[in-house]
């Protein structure tokens, strides 16, 4: 059967409406009501019906129609065995029959749910890749009977149906998906406000108390009280990063830049960390210029970042190492480094190093602690001033060099 042989194009006309249509929904439930309303019109019959294939359960069940209570039918189970759509779904093959209630293969049980009786029948295979996926179902011819003409439409409008129900499946699935990474992520992002909430209290009663006794006692007590404060303002550090993830991901900084030297930024940096350097007798050398270098910047957010950027120098540094800090222009931009000469990394972990919670350690034999959120943080704050952030290093075993651009300030 060809188009050149209908007695009219009316239909052809509307079949390309609907597959323009089609191809630019993707809502299921729209998709459906659109196929059996234009079957029904176009094949002047009573009702129409959709029956997709449940794969979880082998039979096929009603996902829309035309001319009964669509609920009703949706709760009826069709067998793929004894009912004219199974035939269908099963041979892949068209099926025409003018005299229903005299056919074996006729359900009954869903035309006396709905109180539907149909006299004439035309269905056709929905396929999508040459696998069915459901039955497109036309009762009840309203004049004469079904035939070839008839046919062929139905045909071309299962096929395009096929084909946008598959496309609005695979949105479903991926807006289901999306949904659930995004209340897990919601999860996530409610824990860590609500743990670095609660940790700040008592580290702060901790480091105040470890100060105290740092200052006034002496011998092993001053010792003692010294390693609780270390310990304690290392934590800190990580409540201040489990924070600032949290709100890097919610949009929820704000940001306050300035002129001010480079020099200064990584000065109060290196004072975060000078405490942890001393304790692995680490040796902190700067390379920068003589004149104040300005760069236009958030002071306190940069400041951040370049501790971040050092407390994973120190931490990935073996005892006794050697990290170096420096600074040059660079074009209209200032360049920021921070070189250390620890484990390295190979060509694969510096694409993932600034991924949230990464690990270049496994869990079970970790030697270096932290929760793998520093770097990603450091990059979020640098990238969210306009600024760049990369790592660099020759490999394993040969030390690390982060890099950050910044946007320059005026002199």
């Amino acid at each position: 059967m060809s188009a050149s042989s209908w007695p009219n194009t009316q239909p052809l006309r509307r079949l390309v409406e609907l597959s323009v249509t089609l191809n630019s929904t993707l809502d299921l439930d729209a998709l459906l009501q659109l196929i059996i309303e234009t079957a029904a019109e176009l094949l002047h019959c009573q009702a129409a019906s959709v029956l997709l294939y449940d794969e979880q359960r082998p039979h096929l069940y009603f996902a829309a129609s035309t001319g009964s209570d669509p609920k009703k039918l949706a709760e009826v189970p069709v067998p793929l065995d004894g009912s004219l759509a199974g035939t269908i779904f099963r041979t892949g093959q068209a099926l025409i029959l003018n005299d229903v209630q005299k056919d074996p293969r006729h359900f009954r049980t869903a035309s006396q749910r709905v109180n539907f009786e149909p006299h004439s029948f035309l269905g056709v295979p929905m396929r999508f890749r040459e696998r069915v996926i459901g039955v497109l179902e036309a009762l009840n011819k309203r004049h004469g009977e079904f035939t070839d003409v008839d046919e062929f439409i139905l045909s071309v409008i299962a096929a395009h149906a096929a084909v946008a129900i598959n496309n609005a499946r695979m949105m479903q699935a991926l807006q289901q998906a999306y949904e659930k990474v995004k209340e897990a992520d919601q999860l996530k992002s409610n824990f860590l406000m609500l743990a670095s909430h609660e940790l700040r209290t008592p580290l702060g009663i901790i480091i105040g108390y470890a100060s105290f006794l740092k200052e006034e006692q002496h011998g092993d007590v001053s010792e003692n009280a010294q390693q609780v404060l270390s310990a304690a303002l290392q934590m800190r550090a990580l409540v201040e990063d489990m924070t600032n993830l949290t709100l890097l991901e919610a949009d929820g900084l704000t940001y306050k830049p300035k002129d001010i030297a480079v020099q200064d930024l990584l000065r109060m940096a290196y004072e975060e960390i000078e405490t942890m350097a001393e304790v692995k007798e680490q040796r902190v050398v700067f390379d920068l210029p003589s004149e104040p270098l300005p760069v236009f910047v958030d002071p306190e957010k940069t400041v951040s970042a370049l501790t971040n950027v050092c407390h994973n120098a120190v931490r990935f540094s073996a005892r006794g190492g050697l990290i170096s800090m420096g600074a040059r222009p660079y074009e209209s931009q200032v360049i920021v480094w921070v070189t250390d000469q620890g484990v390295g990394m190979t060509p694969e972990q510096l694409q993932k190093i600034f991924q949230p919670f990464y690990q270049a350690e496994s869990p079970m034999t970790r030697r270096y602690g932290g929760l793998g959120i520093g770097l990603s943080i450091a990059r979020g704050l640098i990238e969210a001033q306009g600024g760049k952030m990369w790592a660099e290093s020759p490999g394993l075993g040969k030390g690390s060099t982060f890099k950050l651009l910044l946007p320059r300030g005026q002199a």
